[in-house]
């Protein structure tokens, strides 16, 4: 990037066996991570924006069982993270920080003459971050399948959460744990996707360049982030004007290109219940109501994303296994819970 940025979600937590440590501040303070994205902590001017919009998109009603849509409180708290913890969700910003990939970012472009990255190169940055969510995407389908036994039944110590599931630094953890990691993993990036691009943007009311990228002024979800079939869309599917945010470790690597700090719309407040929001705090996210406009398409997204999930559930383990195993991942006494059927 150009300038040092005071990143929003690089200063975080470090969560490694279900210790949460907080690096010194001289550190939070230098470092500037590759892809900032929505928040996962509540505090350095965050809000838990991750963990607000997979419950906002994935809690079931209060004092409802999971109808298979919706996770339940325990179960939830291992995906979206609660007090203390990062949550699957969260994952990549505990052991990816330095991979852009995981975060969308890097992708830039601008049509503009002399621009330092053309169309297609921009294209294939994207094309590498979608690919590494379909393989978490693939990951978590796969761990799935633990969770139930060769006679279809649950397996209980696969799938029991008397303690948080750890997902940092390839820890193998439960099978349940495992599957969602692999969703929570694929989540992050989804939902970066928003903070980072300018699909859902509105521009300034100013000349448009590096500084005021054009924004598409689309709704999410996205069809570019098909998941589960784990093939590319096709290069010409991405918008000519579509940008991410630049990031760079050395101090002048994105001077000539559209930055994160520029573009993103990582911090705000967000009710977890309904996915509302309040008061955006950075400048992309001020306009217009970019903010609100990249939360709701986080949310939508992360339940189409849920839906192909269990739709490769289905595929994979035939329909009624994978009933057994979705209700494995949503409920909280899956055991008792979850009895095949037939």
């Amino acid at each position: 990037m150009g300038t040092p940025r005071r990143h929003p979600l690089r200063r975080r937590a470090v969560q490694l066996l279900g210790v949460v440590s907080l690096a010194p501040a001289v550190l939070l303070t230098a470092q500037a991570g590759p892809a900032g994205a929505f928040g996962t902590v509540s505090a350095f001017g965050q809000h838990a924006e991750h963990e607000a919009i997979t419950r906002a998109a994935l809690a079931c009603a209060p004092g409802t069982r999971s109808d298979g849509t919706c996770f339940e409180p325990r179960s939830l708290d291992q995906l979206a993270g609660h007090k203390g913890t990062f949550g699957a969700v969260g994952a990549p910003d505990t052991d990816e920080i330095v991979v852009p990939a995981a975060h969308c970012d890097n992708a830039d472009f601008l049509a503009a003459p002399g621009y330092p990255r053309d169309r297609a190169d921009a294209t294939r940055q994207l094309l590498t971050c979608i690919a590494r969510l379909q393989t978490r995407f693939t990951e978590g389908v796969t761990a799935a399948g633990g969770t139930t036994a060769a006679d279809g039944t649950v397996a209980p110590g696969e799938t029991d959460l008397t303690k948080d599931c750890t997902f940092t630094l390839g820890i193998r953890g439960r099978d349940k744990c495992e599957a969602i990691e692999g969703l929570g993993r694929a989540l992050h990036g989804v939902q970066d996707f928003y903070s980072h691009s300018n699909w859902t943007d509105k521009a300034a009311d100013r000349p448009l360049g590096k500084d005021n990228p054009p924004g598409l002024d689309r709704t999410g979800p996205a069809p570019l982030l098909v998941l589960g079939t784990g093939r590319p869309p096709a290069a010409t599917a991405v918008p000519t004007d579509l940008t991410t945010g630049c990031f760079s470790l050395l101090p002048l690597g994105c001077v000539r290109h559209v930055q994160h700090a520029g573009l993103n719309k990582d911090t705000g407040v967000i009710d977890p219940a309904t996915g509302a929001t309040s008061g955006p705090t950075t400048p992309r996210g001020k306009v217009a109501g970019n903010f609100d406009r990249a939360v709701h398409a986080a949310v939508a997204d992360t339940r189409r994303q849920w839906a192909d999930f269990r739709a490769a559930l289905t595929a994979k383990y035939g329909k009624d296994r994978a009933e057994t195993i979705g209700c494995a991942l949503t409920h909280d006494t899956p055991a008792r819970d979850c009895a095949p059927k037939g």
